[in-house]
């Protein structure tokens, strides 16, 4: 170790003790450190296993206790060891919970000096730590680390309710999220949650209306970049079914369709046994069988276990009949409605009674039909106790005791509580008598 010493106060002489001997003096302390150095690497100590280099063979001795692999200096509170005495001191601020050194610019405090000098590289915008494969450059070398797995391709995070692997675990943490149905990361505007910091951020460009994504063959904007992709794969559909020639510009669209074909149902109930060919089609499937209602209709209270349940009743509120019949002009709320009525304009009777052997055109009414049979009146008015097998049939009762009259005879004024009644009187308007027209031509003269 070399000791300085001031000679002269005027002429600010420095001296070294290890060159006293020659009597050698500076003006400037840079050339008497310069000196020092030059002296100093005559006494080098290097490593001979990884080639690094100490003026002190103590620190030498010191270094090679790591290529020992021994860990003699044990921290009392986790267990975890160390080479170097002076590492289980760092390591023990840690527990302490001091953070004596602290960032100048954004106030964030840090247990060891090392750990503030890689946090201010963030603030200079230095990226020192560069990936040897791809060029990619990072701040700190344990993010330089953890994105080196990706070029491995060692997948060593695994999730243990999917089977799901990952290169870096913080992935793998993210990914659990789904399974736990956490969502904390709320849209402000609309409300929807995500999992994901990053999918809210995609999400919330919906409502900023912006468009930075556009198409350069046909100038469309999208909000995501994610949509231009598939947008520009439009056309271009290389994927092939093999049994019905559909194609798909993507090979996982392709292996979805390939479910629907007869016999491509791998997705099984374990509860009815009932067979799906896609896995999303199961999942709303078993929501039946919980007999959870989450999707309530917020004008009548009316709940279902599915949203698109949900959608189409919603639509008998709005008045909305976008379903129209091309032979009567009839018009519905629902699809499925129009295609049982358009059975009628058929004739087909598809549903028949196993009892009687009468056919109908809707299930609907064949189970209906069959409450005959079973002599089942489940449906009970609460005013004379008299029992029907349909609800229906119970509605018009009803009528009989409020005295409501709801159907009129549009040439003679006369109400009636049931429909079939009203029926049954407008005969009397049509219904010609042949017997008076017989009497008439025998005694014509």
């Amino acid at each position: 170790m070399a000791f300085i010493s001031i000679q002269s106060p005027d002429f600010r002489l420095c001296s070294c003790r290890e060159t006293e001997s020659s009597g050698r003096s500076f003006v400037l302390i840079t050339s008497l450190l310069l000196n020092i150095l030059s002296i100093q690497s005559a006494n080098v100590f290097t490593c001979d296993q990884c080639g690094k280099s100490f003026t002190r063979s103590s620190s030498l001795k010191v270094h090679q206790l790591i290529h020992t692999g021994v860990k003699a200096f044990s921290c009392d509170q986790c267990g975890k060891s160390f080479a170097l005495s002076s590492n289980l001191k760092r390591h023990q601020l840690i527990h302490a919970g001091v953070k004596a050194f602290s960032c100048k610019l954004c106030g964030k405090s840090f247990t060891l000096s090392s750990n503030l000098k890689v946090h201010q590289l963030i603030h200079a915008g230095v990226k020192a730590f560069s990936c040897d494969q791809c060029g990619k450059s990072f701040n700190r070398p344990d993010h330089l680390k953890a994105h080196q797995v990706i070029h491995t391709g060692a997948k060593a995070f695994s999730c243990d309710q999917c089977g799901k692997s990952f290169t870096q675990k913080s992935d793998l943490k993210t990914h659990q999220l789904i399974h736990s149905g956490v969502k904390e990361f709320s849209c402000n505007q609309c409300g929807k949650s995500f999992t994901q910091k990053r999918y809210l951020k995609t999400h919330q460009v919906i409502h900023s209306g912006v468009k930075a994504f556009v198409c350069s063959q046909c100038g469309k904007a999208f909000t995501q970049i994610g949509n231009l992709k598939r947008h520009q794969v439009i056309g271009v559909k290389p994927f092939v079914c093999g049994q019905c020639g559909k194609a798909f510009a993507h090979s996982y669209r392709l292996k979805v369709h390939e479910l629907i074909h007869p016999g491509a149902k791998h997705f099984s109930c374990d509860h009815c046994g009932k067979s799906f060919a896609r896995l999303g089609y199961l999942k709303a499937h078993q929501v039946i069988h919980t007999g959870v209602k989450a999707f309530n209709c917020d004008q009548c209270g009316k709940s279902f276990n599915q949203k698109r349940d949900l959608k189409q009743h919603e639509l008998i509120h709005s008045g909305v009949k976008a379903f129209v019949c091309g032979q009567c002009g009839k018009a519905f709320t629902q699809s499925s409605a129009l295609k049982q009525h358009q059975l009628v304009h058929t004739g087909v009777k598809t549903f028949g009674c196993d009892q009687c052997g009468r056919f109908f055109t809707r299930s609907s009414n064949l189970k209906q039909h069959q409450l005959i049979h079973t002599r089942v009146k489940t449906f009970g008015c609460d005013q004379c106790g008299k029992s029907f097998t349909r609800s229906s049939s119970l509605k018009q009762h009803q009528l009989i005791h409020t005295g409501v009259k709801a159907f009129d005879c549009a040439q003679c004024g006369k109400s009636f509580a049931r429909f079939h009644h009203l029926k049954n009187h407008q005969l009397i308007h049509t219904k010609v008598n042949p017997l008076k027209y017989e009497q008439c031509e025998v005694f014509d003269p």
